[in-house]
């Protein structure tokens, strides 16, 4: 687990809602005014990001961290309504935000006029790579057919996204590394609604899950091509990776939790130090994995590091592909 984080005893009523905290490493003592921090996911309840964040919250909640988390969604605009809250919210440490790229497609489409940079970075937590999928109608049987597909028509393969996500951005991003397009169909209800379209027919490819991918593909109502990431999972070992078969890339749901820009540094470490615990238990980490979603724990200058890495990669496709406001 982290370092025991120490809560000093404060007097006074005035003081009553304010928790002091420091580390037995010997760090400054940090004061909040708040017991309870406002976690912002912005996306329904029932989601993924929600799902993976209310277990994050449980775990601190059962931890000796004295300001603890509560999860609190606010769904709307691709995410966007939830991330222009957490941005205008004060820099006290009292409002954390829970994020993967959808801020940064946002930006890209317009949507925000900031980007990552709009926050103060405190920790990677989790990583869930995407699967390229099809329904099992298709002729094509694995990414080589599929590309040849694409090539010969162009624009013509349906394929179920959400328009401006980062479901949509997967493809942008895969025909960026490969010359192809598709036709996107927009589906609402995220990867579950893209699976249904799969597996009726409606459309022809889609971002699928680890769960759909290990139950649904024995019947031959799904197929998996290829997971876009860095190496073989092993819940599904006979899937490649994009790299393995030609394409230099990876992409995934890369979750993570920032804090309003101008947050004191030693606000973003201690909240950075509370969020590494969980990701240092081995039952946290193997429920994670038994759900295809890897913890991976990066902190403050790292996280920042790898967003803008990320960054500029979503920006050279939109720019390649002159999409949102890179359209002109």
């Amino acid at each position: 687990m982290n370092r025991k984080l120490v809560k000093t005893l404060l007097g006074g009523a005035a003081m009553m809602m304010a928790a002091t905290i420091g580390t037995t490493a010997g760090a400054s003592a940090v004061e909040l005014p708040c017991s309870t921090a406002k976690l912002v996911v912005p996306w329904g309840a029932g989601g993924g990001t929600g799902v993976i964040f209310g277990i994050f919250e449980k775990a601190i909640d059962a931890s000796d961290a004295p300001v603890k988390v509560k999860v609190v969604t606010v769904p709307g605009q691709g995410g966007a309504k939830g991330a222009k809250e957490a941005h205008a919210a004060k820099p006290d440490g009292c409002t954390l935000f829970a994020i993967h790229q959808h801020l940064v497609v946002n930006y890209i489409n317009g949507v925000t006029d900031f980007s990552w940079e709009g926050f103060e970075p405190v920790a990677m937590l989790t990583d869930t790579p995407e699967i390229i999928g099809a329904g099992g109608h298709v002729e094509f049987d694995d990414l080589e057919g599929m590309l040849a597909a694409a090539k010969a028509k162009p624009g013509e393969i349906p394929t179920g996204v959400s328009m401006g996500a980062t479901s949509h951005f997967l493809w942008i991003m895969l025909g960026a590394k490969t010359g192809t397009d598709y036709q996107y169909v927009p589906f609402q209800g995220g990867t579950a609604g893209r699976i249904t379209g799969l597996l009726n027919g409606s459309i022809d490819l889609g971002g699928i899950n680890m769960a759909a991918a290990r139950t649904q593909r024995g019947d031959g109502n799904l197929k998996a091509f290829a997971i876009a990431a860095d190496e073989r999972n092993q819940l599904i070992p006979d899937v490649p990776t994009l790299k393995e078969l030609g394409v230099d890339m990876t992409y995934s749901l890369t979750r993570g939790v920032m804090l309003p820009k101008g947050t004191p540094p030693e606000i973003v470490e201690y909240w950075a130090d509370v969020f590494k615990g969980p990701t240092e238990d081995k039952e946290f980490v193997d429920a994670q994995a038994a759900k295809g979603t890897a913890v991976v724990y990066l902190g403050p200058e790292d996280y920042a590091d790898w967003w803008k890495g990320t960054e500029q990669d979503f920006l050279d496709a939109a720019k390649s592909l002159k999409v949102g406001r890179f359209q002109q």
